[in-house]
């Protein structure tokens, strides 16, 4: 088969590769479709190696048809060959073919087109994940989500209002304002020329301060921030784009029982991940079906110009996820 691999000088191609060998508690999927995260970008320049046993190439988020299947996976899962499925990997989804773990694999929802379904296993489980098991996030309460064209916040955001948040999010201009309007946020930032600190500071003040924050940029703008946070509030750090270092008042803290979490979803157990993605299909695949909760897909490429998709995340100009088509 073929997949996309990290040549020396750090280009792409579309190259030869071995086949994958179907452990027993795996399905084999051949891959229609396969969606773009930063951490991609992060393992081409050889910052986020995949976890062991994982194929070298990129890819942690795939769509389509299972073609063959393990003996313990015929036994214990639901699939069956011809199924259309999504799936969350650890690694590998840049190619023609791909073996996951049976409970690594969801199915599509009805009305979801395979382009949106590849967009939807790696940005959901880290939406659910942040926002349900580490942020405790209940109706009511109201969540910061930064970098509202992001391919994450596309997801987080009609995830949040559909369970009953109140939702903020940042962009770098009006532009970009506009044109996240169908996510539903309830309060746009243009981080431009506002500063969100003093955003969360008239929050405060107004009695409704952030209860929640989901951070993917870091740097000083952090420690600026959580001195406004709610009493127990929570601040979650899934990367850091704006930098890796920031002052903070610990007495703002402490005083405030302020929560700093780190948090992968690589990182995360296998048994954990499939907890998060029984979770999802039950308690979020009703609410796509339904079009509360969807995922936003910025532009489709070939899989042959895996190149030029990097440069759409590289450049910041999406809005949403990009996704690659495998024929």
């Amino acid at each position: 088969m073929k997949a996309i691999l990290v040549n020396g000088d750090q280009s792409l191609s579309w190259s030869d590769v071995p086949d994958p060998v179907v452990q027993s508690d795996e399905v084999l999927i051949r891959v229609e479709a396969a969606a773009l995260n930063r951490a991609d970008l992060m393992q081409r320049a050889g910052d986020y190696p995949p976890p062991e046993g994982c194929p070298e190439w990129m890819g942690l988020e795939v769509a389509g048809e299972i073609t063959g299947m393990g003996e313990t996976a015929k036994q214990e899962s639901r699939w069956h060959i011809g199924d259309r499925v999504c799936a969350l990997l650890g690694g590998g989804g840049y190619a023609q073919y791909v073996a996951v773990q049976h409970t690594m694999v969801m199915p599509i929802p009805e009305g979801i087109s395979i382009e949106e379904a590849a967009a939807m296993p790696e940005a959901f489980a880290t939406a659910y994940l942040n926002l349900f098991y580490e942020g405790g996030a209940k109706a009511g309460e109201t969540l910061l989500m930064h970098a509202g064209a992001s391919g994450l916040a596309s997801v987080v955001i009609p995830m949040a209002k559909a369970f009953g948040l109140y939702v903020i999010t940042t962009v770098l201009s009006d532009t970009i304002a506009d044109s996240i309007k169908h996510l539903g946020a309830d309060l746009v930032v243009n981080a431009g020329n506002t500063k969100i600190e003093d955003v969360l500071r008239e929050l405060l003040e107004d009695g409704r301060p952030v209860d929640l924050a989901i951070d993917c940029l870091g740097g000083d703008m952090a420690g600026r921030c959580l001195p406004y946070m709610a009493r127990d509030g929570r601040w979650i750090i899934i990367a850091t784009l704006a930098g890796d270092t920031s002052v903070i008042n610990l007495k703002e803290m402490y005083k405030r029982n302020t929560r700093v979490i780190g948090n992968t979803l690589r990182s995360r157990s296998p048994q954990m991940k499939a907890e998060i993605l029984s979770r999802l299909v039950e308690t979020v695949w009703p609410k796509v079906r339904d079009g509360r909760v969807r995922a936003t897909v910025y532009k489709v490429l070939p899989i042959e110009q895996a190149e030029a998709a990097h440069a759409i995340l590289m450049r910041g100009e999406n809005i949403g996820k990009v996704v690659l088509k495998v024929t």
